[in-house]
């Protein structure tokens, strides 16, 4: 199987510190009445991609933003 070629990350400041970029908002979750999100950071392969609390995607707030208002409640969201 041909290896898979990875990116270099992408780090962004935010209030000067060093934070991943995200690429895209692939879908969220409820978990204990808590949003989650499925992120897709840049330079990270699918098999990388995690589930991420709003609190932790400041540096995303507009791919958050974007995301619910595209899908709103049409994403699938699991309850546990």
């Amino acid at each position: 199987m041909k290896e898979q070629k990875r990116i270099p990350l992408k780090l962004v400041i935010i209030e000067g510190e060093e934070e991943f970029g995200v690429e895209k908002i692939l879908n969220k979750r409820v978990v204990r009445e808590k949003k989650k999100f499925l992120v897709q950071w840049k330079g990270y392969t699918v098999e990388e991609d995690i589930w991420e609390s709003r609190e932790n995607l400041e540096n995303a707030k507009e791919l958050v933003k974007e995301f619910e208002r595209e899908y709103g409640e049409k994403a699938k969201e699991i309850r546990r």
